[in-house]
């Protein structure tokens, strides 16, 4: 079957790398799948043009409003999966909820990463009810065995013998979803009592003006650091190498870095909001804090109690396995698109 993938695929963004992974569980199965990025895309005669041009058979689209509402109305069943701002964000506004729900009504399927994702959109448009179907996002962890973590640490200033520090390390896109500033006056007075303590903020520059923002403050500031985006190899080795990864996101629907962490042996720190607590339960799987100040005593804790680390590592390691199969995730996805080349039979 041809298939017409639509993401908004930002490089390195949480979107970005789900599609490609489902886009993989797809070509596998056989089915031609042809991913495009749905900033590119903003009219539906461009898409009904694609359609025809391509010989496309079915769509799925990555993100209910921005990739859903250009995937309807030309006659093709496609399917949905839910990004996590279309969920936490875009339903507020009463025009985009409008069209999301429109857009569920003609999707064949939707998929949720977590029950509390598939509760949230139930309520919002019950008449979906009985087609969302939960698959949370399958994990494979690749570090680059030739990495060299003191050359890392040297790259944004840190020279200290690195086997005295404690690195905590924030994955994210710089924009103002992801809030990287979130933390940082609290750490660098924390860097201040103790110097061995870094955080280092790592990832593309997504928002030009909100970096320049970053970057002015970063760089003002005792203790935090900031890198540029790395290959995925090389920050699955930077994540095993660190002491803690931290997620100070304002919305998220399933962070990769925290399963990417977990899958690594590496201790989470993660704000307090739904999509982080689907994922991280407090003192179990991870650590969850609601404000800067309980990051800093969590993670202090965290620095001094080894039993409680150990223990963390493993609870998360364990959850990955048992919840985050790569395996199931392409057995959920392969099975799902077969509804729809049924439905072209018909």
């Amino acid at each position: 079957m041809r298939l017409l993938f639509l993401a908004v695929l930002r490089r390195h963004t949480g979107n970005a790398v789900t599609a490609e992974r489902v886009r993989d569980h797809l070509e596998a199965a056989g089915h031609v799948c042809l991913l495009k990025d749905a900033a590119d895309l903003e009219s539906s005669s461009e898409i009904a043009h694609l359609i025809r041009a391509e010989n496309l058979e079915a769509a799925l689209a990555l993100h209910l409003y921005r990739g859903g509402r250009l995937v309807q109305g030309h006659g093709i069943p496609f399917g949905i999966i839910f990004g996590g701002t279309d969920l936490n964000e875009d339903v507020n506004q009463r025009e985009k909820n409008e069209v999301m729900g429109k857009v569920l009504e003609e999707a064949r399927f939707a998929v949720a990463f977590t029950e509390s994702m598939k509760e949230a959109a139930q309520t919002q448009w019950p008449h979906a009810r009985g087609k969302i179907y939960v698959q949370s996002q399958g994990v494979v962890t690749v570090p680059n065995a030739a990495f060299n973590w003191n050359t890392f640490l040297h790259c944004p200033g840190i020279n200290q013998n690195a086997d005295n520090l404690h690195i905590f390390l924030l994955v994210c896109g710089l924009r103002q979803v992801k809030d990287p500033l979130y933390l940082v006056d609290a750490f660098s007075e924390w860097h201040q009592e103790e110097p061995n303590v870094y955080m280092v903020i790592v990832g593309p520059e997504v928002d030009p003006v909100f970096t320049r923002e970053v970057k002015a403050k970063v760089k003002r500031t005792a203790g935090v650091r900031l890198l540029g985006e790395m290959p995925q190899e090389d920050l699955h080795a930077a994540l095993k190498n660190c002491f803690a990864v931290v997620n100070s996101s304002v919305s998220e629907g399933m962070s990769a870095a925290i399963l990417e962490a977990m899958d690594l042996e590496v201790p989470v720190l993660a704000r307090n909001i739904p999509g982080n607590a689907a994922v991280v339960k407090h003192e179990v799987t991870g650590l969850l804090f609601s404000d800067p100040q309980e990051f800093v005593q969590l993670a202090k804790r965290l620095v001094r109690d080894p039993a409680l680390e150990k223990e963390i590592v493993a609870n998360g390691r364990e959850y990955v396995r048992r919840y985050h199969s790569w395996q199931a995730e392409r057995d959920t996805y392969q099975s799902l698109v077969r509804t729809l080349e049924g439905s072209i039979e018909q």
